[in-house]
């Protein structure tokens, strides 16, 4: 029985509308009761692949709370949410020890609620099965010994939110091999103070996100002290009905949504966008984004609002691994490498979770840098990152997630 104010869940509960929460897309769940009492820490359930558990929830923010460990084993433990967003990292403990782990998360669907009536975001065809756009909150419990003793859930209110909007490179990447910076960030912020809502989507400009009234969705959540990030460039240069240039409709389109952001007490920080993965015969890299970058620099100088040049880093970056080490970074595999992957995967643009990772940490210097108000709301201790300097690829490993995906994001 659980321990009172808990709801059992066993390795048998799987998820329907009506009752409401289980597990999902998961299989050979086993599950371990040490006693028949009611403590949490007498029983927990684990996996050998990562595991999926959802709870209907209405649109809103929460904080997850965690208890992990084994009463006659070590466990480990990664956390991800809805589209392999990352919340926390390799949480182990030894044999007979418990831990909890908190994270807090955003959970979103496309309904804009606002004064003049209900509309709602206008999604792509291959978002609809996204894990972040329907009414439910999904977890993903991953790594080499995932025990999990209980789960507790709670809504929160009245913190601050730092609302992304952007492309395929800032997105929840909902496949792998590919990742962005924006699924990796929450990872780096403290539970219960500061939550990161990811509106960012692939393939779009400034044109397009706010004609598919993705900005408009933004705002209609969007309260004093909130945060919105802003990084466009890589499909706004491209000819098409939604091409800006830089110097001129570009930047005033920025600045259109600036004014609506001060409008509402929020703090906008923009970001200049990483270069794709194009090296010289000297092995530096080529500039790929034209004068976007420098518009956007520019615009955060007359503005006088913070700017992330995440381009001059993102070069520092790419010089540092070289042409062949930043393969690693990006999405480069052989045919055959995963399930009904008939030909090769080449693609400059986009990142595996290790390169989305790398981008990730260049965000949070560009944080504390130029942003210090919110880089209080980072995680203390953080251990210092030079992009000159990045971490080797040997050393890192997040386990990968279920979902895997041949066909390469818009915007590539």
């Amino acid at each position: 029985k659980p321990q009172p104010g808990y709801i059992q869940v066993t390795e048998k509960t799987n998820y329907t509308a009506a009752l409401g929460y289980g597990f999902e897309f998961s299989t050979n769940l086993l599950s371990q009761n040490f006693e028949k009492k009611t403590k949490a820490e007498d029983d927990f359930i684990t996996c050998n692949q990562p595991f999926y558990f959802s709870v209907k929830l209405p649109e809103g923010n929460y904080n997850v709370k965690l208890l992990l460990g084994d009463k006659f084993g070590t466990s480990s433990t990664t956390m991800k949410a809805e589209c392999r967003r990352l919340m926390v990292e390799k949480i182990e403990t030894k044999k007979g020890k418990f831990t909890t782990a908190e994270f807090t998360v955003h959970v979103k669907d496309s309904i804009i609620r606002s004064g003049s009536g209900q509309n709602k975001v206008r999604l792509k065809p291959r978002e609809i099965n996204y894990l972040h756009w329907d009414d439910k909150l999904t977890l993903e419990f991953n790594g080499a010994q995932p025990k999990i003793c209980a789960v507790e859930i709670e809504k929160v209110d009245n913190i601050p939110t730092v609302f992304l909007a952007g492309n395929s490179t800032v997105v929840d990447q909902d496949r792998e091999p590919w990742a962005a910076w924006g699924q990796i960030i929450p990872a780096f912020f403290q539970p219960k103070k500061i939550v990161v809502a990811n509106y960012a989507e692939s393939g779009e400009t400034l044109k397009a996100f706010k004609g598919e009234r993705r900005l408009e969705k933004i705002w209609s959540m969007a309260k004093p002290g909130d945060y919105l990030f802003i990084e466009f460039a890589h499909n706004d240069q491209k000819p098409g009905s939604t091409h800006l240039d830089p110097f001129t409709t570009y930047k005033q389109t920025v600045k259109e949504w600036i004014a609506e952001a001060r409008k509402r007490g929020m703090f906008p920080v923009l970001v200049t966008s990483m270069n794709i993965r194009t090296f010289d015969s000297s092995g530096h890299i080529t500039n790929s984004l034209g004068d976007y970058p420098e518009a956007m620099r520019q615009t955060g100088k007359e503005e006088n609002i913070p700017v992330i040049d995440l381009n001059a880093m993102s070069k520092t970056l790419y010089e540092a691994w070289g042409p062949e080490k930043s393969i690693k970074a990006f999405v480069h595999f052989p045919a055959n490498t995963f399930p009904n992957q008939k030909e090769e995967l080449k693609d400059n643009t986009h990142f595996t979770y290790y390169g989305a990772y790398e981008l990730a940490k260049c965000i949070v210097n560009g944080i504390k840098q130029n942003v210090p108000a919110l880089a209080k709301y980072l995680k203390q201790n953080l251990p210092a990152f030079d992009p000159s300097h990045p971490d080797l690829f040997e050393n890192f490993h997040i386990p990968a997630s279920s979902f895997i995906g041949t066909v390469k994001p818009d915007g590539n």
